[in-house]
């Protein structure tokens, strides 16, 4: 039995005009993009320092941004307040690494404390869970995305340049025992990689009732390593699981990246796909980002920015600040394009951008 993964339209040119400054103004009650596109979540990048150095994501000897540059939680405590009043109702915390930022549980429960956020959520590498998982919990953080591309201690070493699985497998069962439910784990998925571990990855989402999700090799990469013929198709995965577990469809929401499936016998979790590049969800994306020098991305691929960094220290009013942010999300690209001869990799690497 073959399972169809929805196929989205063909995503269309980015633009790269500067997006301007923006006046004070008549502001909308939701953030519409030219397309219709809702705006409702914030991706928010709090550093771009990591304590892994995968290959798909940043340089063995990456450099980093100073610490002038970065976004204070004050600030961006404030940028959220000023969102949510233009229908920003999502949050995610990124890096980088975001548990390498000292207190973090202190901007979880800044941010906990903006009436209007309806979720809060963090990616992580989990390498610090085990330490952290409570204390976030604690502050308010309502949900994790933990990323972990294979199950092999040798591969994890090879990926992400350090030997530290033991270690995430264990901030896994911290943040399981500190009540975060369902708990996501992100794989990114490599031909020639990820092939003879996509059954494992089903048997843990069998046995620990995890959503495993596994997302496209994106062009984002530090060596410039990507080619095409790496992209494991997120449609091949699902086929390849089905004929061992079978797997039905869940239903849910256009606005989230993954396509989920159950098992058909009701057992464990979640299977998840992300295919950000065969089968691209560009007409329904519902986010923007902020790095953590504070730019403005309307897309992960954005090859513009939009200084909110500037307007927040350099004094301007909050009505200003929103009708910039209105003005962004008004040309927002309507896709990335990765399946065009016109694609232009963006000058960011991911861990700079933010997950």
């Amino acid at each position: 039995m073959s399972i169809h993964v929805p196929l989205s339209a063909v995503c269309s040119p980015a633009s790269k005009t500067a997006v301007p400054a923006g006046r004070p103004g008549p502001l909308p009650a939701r953030l519409v993009d030219g397309l219709g596109r809702t705006i409702d979540s914030l991706r928010i990048s709090v550093t771009d320092r990591c304590n892994l150095r995968c290959v798909y994501c940043m340089p063995e000897d990456a450099h980093f941004m100073p610490r002038r540059e970065l976004l204070t939680y004050e600030e961006i405590t404030r940028f959220v307040r000023i969102v949510v009043p233009l229908g920003i109702r999502k949050l995610r915390l990124t890096g980088g690494e975001p548990t390498v930022r000292r207190d973090l549980p202190e901007l979880v429960r800044q941010l906990a404390g903006v009436s209007g956020i309806d979720d809060l959520a963090m990616t992580t590498n989990g390498i610090f869970l085990k330490e952290m998982a409570r204390p976030l919990r604690e502050a308010g953080l309502q949900r994790l995305n933990i990323s972990l591309d294979t199950l092999v201690r040798e591969k994890f070493f090879e990926v992400c340049r350090r030997d530290a699985l033991d270690k995430v497998l264990a901030g896994i069962q911290e943040a399981e025992a500190a009540g975060f439910s369902p708990l996501k784990i992100n794989a990114v998925a490599i031909r020639g990689f990820t092939d003879d571990e996509i059954l494992d990855f089903a048997v843990l989402a069998r046995h620990q009732a995890y959503q495993v999700r596994f997302i496209e090799f994106m062009p984002l990469d530090a060596n410039n390593a990507w080619e095409r013929q790496k992209v494991l198709p997120g449609r091949e995965i699902i086929e390849r699981i089905h004929a061992r577990y079978p797997l039905e469809p869940v239903q849910n929401s256009r606005k989230e990246p993954a396509t989920l499936y159950r098992f058909q016998d009701g057992v464990g979790g979640d299977i998840g796909i992300i295919p950000s590049v065969t089968e691209p969800f560009c007409e329904y994306c519902n986010r923007i980002r902020i790095t953590s020098d504070g730019k403005l991305r309307t897309c992960l691929f954005s090859v513009r920015e939009t200084d909110i960094r500037g307007l927040l220290r350099g004094g301007a009013a909050e009505e200003a600040i929103a009708a910039t942010v209105a003005e962004a999300v008004r040309t927002k690209e309507p896709g990335h394009r990765i399946n065009h001869p016109d694609f232009v990799k963006p000058a960011r690497l991911m861990h700079s951008i933010g997950g």
